[in-house]
């Protein structure tokens, strides 16, 4: 255990050093991508393309099938029709048109009678006077029309017009309007522009013009009528655009069947196995990328809660090595379980003792830091034990962990005893049943009696387990680094204690005033946030070297003379300051806590004995204070000061021959108001309003104590008799 110690020693020197902090922390984060890489590997099938499969192959993932995606959006692409628009503004072209053709035959009629007028008003023979030929006014109409007007209609539409009075005229061109509007209003596409001709005529074929103007209207309708809708290219592709974004992307989900067993291997299923990278032929490394990057995140989390930690640098390299330590252990831990997922059976991650980590990490350093390194477990466990699972993430096996480490954090909380542990493993198998029992629930899975009761067995076996590992570890670190932990310090205070039994049957008086001591220290620390239980078990030790020479200390002497009267002042001196020194001594021998020795060397810091000081000034004037002081150190921790005072306040208010409650007072500020301005204050960092704190409580401690007491008159009586 020694060499253990030696070893420890070297590496907690090294991290003082800020590169091999690094480096420490840069081996947390080796370790954990060591034992989680076989994890988060892909899966490789060396599988050829039309083979037989010889298993159930599942996704490990979800993955998007662009290719069969594409296709469908491809197929709802080719499944839109073409839009074709409806141009009502062509309508009203031709029916503008048709209405000029009919105006100009009126125009020509108006002007041919005018002509006619004024020339009948002229001549002075009318006998010889003539009216314009037909084929004149079809001259003249046609020079009123475009010449492709007048060379798509036929000459019998000109004639038929010319020869109809106005009124006629615009009988025929209500009717033909009509008719071009009601047929055009409706689409007409290219194929179907005979058959809106057709319907025009239909239309008009029954109309009460003459025949001539009737099949003139005809033949002007159905020379109107012409295709009015087209093939609109944007709304089509809008349409199509449409379509294709409503196809949902075509995805192979996390577990999906590719192929079942003995199934054919075709190109299809060839072409998913390689989308979701199970395929030899494949290289990825975003899994490894993923993993380092969830690795930085705890490695990160570690450091700046260390980082932040309120401790002094040499105690926090401490905690951080016996964290190491721990968390490593715990890592290699789970992965020799996981790896015994080769059984294949799923539940094997369960028998993980995940509350053992946990629980040490909140007896040896904080309950914080417990919760973390619970969270971490968790996350590494749901990779771990991933075999059988899709994905890379076993949700119910991080469940697990995260629950039952909880549980014995939260156990532990108020419980300091070792013996507690034990419960706390009976507690988590509680907790890690319910789990389980959750787990397998949720899902409604279906399971055997047999199975039922291998989950059972993995709960109690971790949480039996954790509690044991924590039993048997826990004295290893509290030893090998010195750790004083709450449970450590409650079994030191136990009386049958070697040292306290050696106390109480060397030197009855000296255990008296330590456990006096002890009540003053643990109520005035507890009063300024220290550790009340720390001072409680120094006070109980701090005065253990008075048992190398018990009768020289005077609550030891009960009815006995007092030696130091029969030695010089030097000499007594030199006895009572050794019961330091010789205290330190002796607790070094029984390899106590570092705190405790620290508590018995610095409960006197430096002060003087003026007792004996004061006795040799009358015999040598020029004596110096040097040799009547104690050799020290001054207090370093608010224990070891709030013990110096109290041991101090506690002997001086017992020689009080009636101590009354102002007079209690009044000497407990003196010795502070002494301490304070001997510096024996100086090197703790106890504050101005902590010392008042402290005065305060250990005034209100000694009242209660040396309270005065009611004389009952028959004990009065029986003394006045005896």
């Amino acid at each position: 255990m020694d060499k253990l110690q030696q070893h420890f020693r070297r590496i907690h020197n090294l991290l003082d050093i800020s590169f091999f902090r690094v480096v420490f922390f840069l081996i947390i984060g080796i370790v954990l991508f060591g034992v989680m890489f076989n994890n988060v590997r892909p899966e490789k099938l060396n599988i050829k393309l039309f083979s037989v499969a010889d298993k159930t192959i599942r996704s490990p993932g979800t993955v998007e099938d662009k290719k069969s995606t594409e296709e469908k959006r491809k197929e709802a692409r080719d499944q839109v029709q073409d839009v074709y628009a409806l141009k009502k503004e062509y309508t009203q072209n031709r029916v503008d048109l048709i209405t000029s053709i009919f105006q100009a035959a009126a125009e020509v009629n108006d002007e041919l009678a005018e002509d006619l007028k004024k020339e009948t008003e002229s001549s002075q023979d009318k006998a010889v006077n003539t009216a314009p030929s037909v084929s004149d006014k079809v001259t003249k109409l046609k020079g009123k029309l475009t010449t492709t007007v007048t060379k798509d209609l036929s000459n019998q539409v000109f004639t038929a017009l010319v020869q109809a009075s106005n009124s006629e005229l615009s009988i025929a061109k209500d009717l033909t309007v009509t008719a071009i509007n009601h047929v055009m209003s409706q689409k007409i596409s290219a194929d179907d522009v005979e058959n809106a001709k057709k319907r025009v005529e239909e239309e008009l074929k029954y109309s009460t013009l003459s025949d001539e103007l009737r099949q003139a209207s005809i033949e002007l309708g159905r020379y109107a009528v012409i295709q009015n809708e087209f093939y609109d290219p944007q709304a089509t592709e809008e349409l199509r655009r449409q379509a294709a974004e409503s196809v949902e992307p075509v995805k192979i989900l996390q577990g999906q069947v590719i192929v079942e067993e003995g199934e054919l291997i075709n190109q299809e299923i060839y072409q998913q196995l390689k989308l979701v990278g199970l395929l030899n032929t494949e290289k990825t490394y975003k899994p490894f990328i993923g993993l380092m990057v969830l690795i930085s995140i705890i490695v990160s989390a570690i450091y700046y809660y260390f980082y932040q930690m309120k401790s002094q640098p040499e105690k926090r390299h401490t905690f951080l090595l016996l964290y190491g330590i721990i968390f490593i252990f715990s890592i290699i831990l789970m992965k020799m379980i996981s790896m015994l997922q080769i059984i294949n059976f799923s539940g094997i991650g369960y028998l993980f003792p995940a509350a053992m980590a946990g629980i040490l990490i909140k007896i040896t350093i904080d309950e914080r830091l417990a919760i973390l390194t619970s969270i971490i477990l968790a996350v590494c466990g749901s990779i771990m034990f991933n075999e059988g699972v899709t994905g890379s993430l076993n949700f119910s096996e991080g469940i697990y962990v995260l629950f039952s480490a909880f549980a014995g954090i939260l156990f532990l909380s108020k419980q300091n005893r070792r013996s507690k542990i034990l419960q706390a493993g009976l507690f988590v198998t509680l907790i890690n049943i319910l789990t389980l029992a959750a787990v397998m629930f949720l899902p409604n899975g279906q399971y055997s009696g047999i199975e039922y009761g291998y989950y059972l067995i993995t709960a109690l076996v971790s949480g039996i387990g954790s509690a044991v590992l924590t039993i048997g570890l826990l004295p290893f670190f509290e030893a090998s680094f010195g750790i004083l932990s709450t449970m450590r310090l409650i079994e030191l205070s136990n009386p049958n204690h070697p040292l306290l039994r050696k106390i109480l049957m060397e030197a009855p008086g000296t255990y008296h005033h330590s456990v006096m001591v002890a009540n003053l220290a643990e109520s005035a620390c507890e009063a300024i946030g220290a550790n009340g239980l720390l001072a409680r078990v120094g006070s109980y030790y701090h005065d253990i070297g008075k048992t190398k020479r018990p009768n020289f200390f005077i609550e030891n002497q009960l009815h006995l003379d007092n030696p130091h009267d029969r030695l010089p002042p030097d000499k007594s001196a030199s006895i009572i300051v050794a019961h330091v020194t010789d205290g330190a001594a002796i607790l070094k021998k029984y390899h106590m806590p570092k705190e405790i020795i620290d508590i018995a060397e610095q409960h006197h810091g430096t002060t003087l004995l003026k007792y004996f000081y004061h006795k040799v000034l009358q015999l040598n004037p020029e004596a110096g204070e040097e040799d009547f002081r104690y050799p020290g150190p001054k207090a370093h921790s608010k224990e070891s000061a709030v013990v110096g005072i109290a041991d101090s306040v506690e002997a001086a208010v017992r020689s009080m021959s009636k101590p009354t409650p102002e007079g209690i007072e009044a000497l407990v500020k003196k010795i502070v108001d002494e301490r304070l301005q001997d510096g024996q204050l100086n090197e703790c960092d106890l504050t101005m309003k902590e010392i008042e704190i402290v005065t305060h409580t250990l005034c209100e401690t000694l009242k209660g104590i040396f309270h005065s007491r009611i004389e009952y008159p028959e004990i009065i009586k029986k003394v006045k008799q005896a």
